[in-house]
């Protein structure tokens, strides 16, 4: 018999750029680490952004090699340059979704209904949320069918605000993301600056920092291979 087609994981990145010093958009590694893991494991990834076609990025160390990989693939370059609109994907479609960070979500991730309408259907649909380091910004007003923020009383990894103090931006985003998460009534909770860390809280999945991007591909992994 042949097997069913395995529904992908959609991941979202922000069409936000110009944040500040060179810093635009998504942060590269956050999307292909977590892609690079789910595709090893036979699991397909779709890319879309809020307002679709080419997102801004940084963040592109091609010193790795799953950056280098990805970067200098044409197919790939191709996907990137064509991401669904947001608005236009249909939660049933999907396994799982995936919040890419980098500052820019931190403009355009909070307020999106899109964003909210993805994260509701999926959750209650008892498929996995996963974000990663900013990513974490789609949660921030993410409220389930009852009205309840779905991060209440779920263990949550984010950027946090002494990381945003190291990188000089804690002056330049629009709000502090582990005090927000916080105020919604997550237990976030942190490791070191820049030490990865990823928690698992049902089906939401989150990662600290670019070093736990891997960590939630394979949180995610291992949680619809389950």
């Amino acid at each position: 018999m042949t097997q069913p087609t395995r529904k992908p994981v959609l991941f979202v990145l922000t069409s936000y750029s110009d944040v500040a010093h060179n810093i635009s958009g998504f942060y590269f590694s956050e999307l292909v680490h977590p892609l690079h893991v789910l595709e090893q494991a036979g699991i397909p990834g779709v890319l879309a952004s809020i307002q679709g076609g080419l997102p801004p990025v940084y963040g592109v160390d091609l010193d790795d090699d799953v950056n280098a990989r990805y970067w200098n693939d044409k197919a790939f370059q191709q996907r990137l340059s064509q991401t669904l609109k947001l608005s236009e994907t249909h939660s049933e479609d999907y396994s799982a979704v995936l919040f890419v960070g980098g500052h820019g979500t931190m403009w355009d991730f909070p307020d999106c209904p899109d964003v909210q309408r993805i994260i509701r259907e999926l959750y209650e649909a008892d498929k996995p949320v996963a974000a990663v380091c900013h990513g974490p910004a789609a949660l921030v007003n993410a409220t389930l069918s009852d009205g309840r923020y779905l991060v209440e009383g779920k263990r949550v990894a984010a950027f946090t605000d002494a990381e945003e103090r190291a990188v000089k931006l804690a002056e330049v985003v629009p709000f502090l993301l582990e005090t927000t998460l916080k105020n919604r009534g997550a237990l976030h909770q942190a490791a070191g600056e820049w030490q990865p860390l990823t928690l698992v809280d049902g089906n939401l999945i989150t990662g600290q920092n670019p070093q736990s991007a891997t960590g939630v591909g394979e949180a995610l992994r291992n949680k619809l291979n389950g």
